[in-house]
């Protein structure tokens, strides 16, 4: 037996990295996605249509509120909540996109920047999935300069009037709570208001036609005189600061997606290259197979290392991790699983392209995590500000 099949994915013994909690919390996604979700997602994929019945069972595992301790939450490390959206990942981008979304976007948004009283009213009943979250920022025409949202929020005595619309917020079409972020017109800056599911104003419709993350329902939402009362404000929200603060302390999670579509595309194509047979023997024994599967090995172990080392300087003392560095990791990780699942539909040629093999869902996948919580060229110029104290973009 080879090194590699006796190490798969471990090539760098990456498991010694992380605790017997990190590893546990490891396996129990794994068996989940192994069991649950990999041999129903691709129906699911083909007709965009989300798994709902696997909810209580992904509330199951122990793994929404992340970070956030109390309020019914997990309190986990930074490299267990990582670890968790790389197997969910593995399993399906959409699933994994729709735990971020409510657990991390949502849920931190309240814990950063919600009153003690919007913490124990949401936290715990979202914490078991009883309640969904939503994260309502990117706009119609405004995307990567979400610092000029035009969605306005209007003081008219004991209550907040919300117009304007948002784009491609996942979740948004069933949630029970959206955080609407808009320019709040008694400070000038960006605050962060809750919108519970029924009020009056507020409509959201299913995009369609997507090539990527196709289960995972984004929505289009419009502000129509949308009235929410006062206490609905997160009072900490008070400026695009705040909103920035959430953004980057789920960033390293997005980092982690790329991982895990890495993973899965490494896994496939391995095992593909391994049974496939041409000119008489697996396509395994040939030169330029093999080069394109240790290509895809050397990007995903340089992208876990990167990962684990951004979540773990978070778990030492979030005050060290820069903007800078997790736009890094988010950048670099996606990119680079960006390229390993290119590589992966390319060893598998015709293969590749269908849906019954797996390897098209994560290759069209991983066009949504390079694009979102932050393009890779925002993500870039971000960390090029950090290093040289000069900024490309106002």
């Amino acid at each position: 037996m080879t090194i590699a099949t006796e190490r798969g994915l471990d090539f760098y013994h990456f498991d010694a990295l992380l605790t017997p909690e990190e590893r546990e919390l490891r396996d129990r996604v794994r068996a989940f996605c192994d069991e649950e979700v990999i041999p129903i997602i691709n129906g699911y994929w083909e007709r965009a249509e989300f798994p709902f019945e696997l909810i209580p069972k992904l509330a199951a595992l122990g793994l929404t509120g992340g970070t956030i301790k109390g309020y019914g939450c997990p309190g986990l490390s930074a490299v267990a909540v990582g670890i968790g959206a790389a197997e969910l990942s593995r399993g399906d981008g959409s699933l994994e996109t729709f735990l971020g979304v409510t657990s991390g976007l949502a849920m931190q948004s309240i814990a950063f920047c919600g009153s003690e009283e919007q913490k124990q009213r949401w936290l715990p009943a979202m914490a078991t999935m009883e309640k969904i979250g939503a994260f309502g920022l990117t706009e119609p025409y405004v995307g990567s300069d979400a610092a000029h949202i035009r969605t306005t929020a209007k003081r008219v005595g004991d209550r907040y009037v919300l117009n304007g619309a948002k784009r491609w917020i996942g979740n948004a079409t069933f949630a029970d709570v959206v955080i609407i972020w808009a320019q709040d017109d008694e400070t000038g800056k960006v605050g962060g208001f809750l919108v519970e599911k029924g009020t009056p104003g507020f409509a959201a419709s299913v995009i369609t036609g997507k090539i990527a993350k196709r289960p995972l329902l984004n929505a289009d939402i419009t502000l129509a005189n949308c009235e929410i009362p006062e206490t609905n404000r997160l009072p900490m929200a008070r400026s695009f600061r705040d909103t920035a603060a959430v953004l980057k302390a789920t960033r390293f999670g997005v980092a982690w997606e790329g991982v895990g579509h890495a993973m899965a595309a490494f896994e496939l194509a391995r095992e593909y290259a391994i049974k496939r047979e041409q000119f008489g023997r697996p396509i395994a024994g040939f030169q330029l197979i093999q080069q394109k599967l240790v290509q895809m090995l050397g990007e995903l172990t340089a992208i876990q290392l990167m990962a684990w080392r951004v979540s773990k300087l978070i778990d030492e003392s979030p005050e060290q991790v820069t903007e800078g560095m997790a736009s890094l990791a988010k950048q670099q990780c996606a990119a680079r699983a960006r390229q390993v699942v290119a590589l992966g539909r390319e060893l598998m040629g015709g293969n590749g392209i269908l849906l019954e093999n797996h390897m098209a869902r994560h290759f069209a996948d991983m066009e949504a995590v390079y694009t979102y919580e932050g393009t890779n060229e925002i993500n870039t110029l971000v960390v090029g500000r950090e290093i040289t104290g000069v900024a490309a973009f106002v």
